[in-house]
């Protein structure tokens, strides 16, 4: 008989996430507790942790239990003081100075970095202050994206790549160290497998990225649109997706392998503030055919 989980677990949608129950994440965690945690994780790709009361420090010990923490780069003065692994997000200004990044708009479907040859793994996101309305962070599983997809779409991907943009934001920003271009073909970035293993479950997934700009390597431009545009109207079918509905004290941790998130724009004028941690960067691996 296995060993009992020793908090709860209540799944959120069909296609991925759920709430863990139980644990209060300001208590020293036993080490079968952080595994029974990250089981949950490759289960059910998002967990929820409601009601928490964490300052930095503790949110970056929690955090670590997943892996070693990376920072974003070119957002470091984002971090509190004595924080260099939390990153915050916020549309606050305090003195006409932005506390925070990514402020109040849209953040489009994205994988978190996807730009780069290691991707982080995961990241961790905690509210301090959210918004009455609007704000909602949605996550889709792309496992579930992956098995429904037709065979016809299937084939057409199976064995390609993508180049994966670093020029531009998930807010669709140029970044400023960058310059525009017309020809997707020539944007910077990493090329990954449009179809992956995950590393640790094995188990195939579907990795965009971001919609903005990418390219199918290989192709030509207007087979590459064409060839995007089917999959994205087929992967953001909302019977792949979670919405999450902010509260104060909510701990998100995500599944970067295997998930796509977005953000719903919010009131200007209102408060949203986040802290921040991602794991470090893992290898890209192609799934088996």
């Amino acid at each position: 008989m296995s060993a009992r989980v020793p908090f709860g677990i209540r799944p959120l949608a069909p296609a991925l996430g759920a709430e863990i129950s139980g644990l209060d994440l300001l208590d020293t965690l036993a080490d079968n507790t952080v595994a029974a945690v990250r089981q949950a994780w490759l289960d059910h790709q998002v967990l929820l942790f409601r009601n928490q009361n964490l300052d930095d420090a503790q949110l970056t010990a929690f955090s670590r239990h997943f892996g070693d923490l990376d920072s974003v780069p070119g957002w470091e003065p984002f971090s509190p003081p004595g924080h260099p692994n939390v990153l915050i997000i916020s549309n606050v200004r305090e003195d006409g100075t932005a506390i925070g990044v990514l402020g109040d708009g849209e953040a489009s479907w994205h994988t978190d970095m996807s730009y780069l040859d290691q991707p982080p793994p995961g990241s961790l996101l905690y509210s301090l202050e959210v918004p009455d309305r609007g704000g909602d962070t949605c996550f889709m599983s792309m496992y579930a994206a992956l098995d429904a997809l037709p065979a016809d779409l299937r084939a057409a991907i199976e064995g390609k790549s993508l180049n994966h943009d670093s020029s531009h934001d998930s807010a669709g920003k140029l970044r400023s160290n960058h310059s525009a271009f017309d020809n997707v073909s020539v944007a910077p970035g990493a090329r990954h497998p449009m179809i992956r293993a995950h590393p640790e479950t094995g188990r195939p997934a579907i990795f965009l990225g971001r919609r903005l700009h990418a390219w199918v390597v290989g192709e030509n431009i207007a087979n590459s649109e064409a060839l995007l545009d089917r999959i994205w109207d087929h992967c953001i079918d909302e019977a792949f997706t979670y919405r999450h509905r902010w509260q104060p004290g909510d701990l998100l941790m995500w599944d970067n392998r295997c998930t796509m998130h977005r953000r719903d724009p919010f009131d200007a004028g209102a408060r949203r503030v986040m802290h921040r941690t991602q794991l470090k960067g893992y290898q890209s691996v192609e799934a088996a055919a």
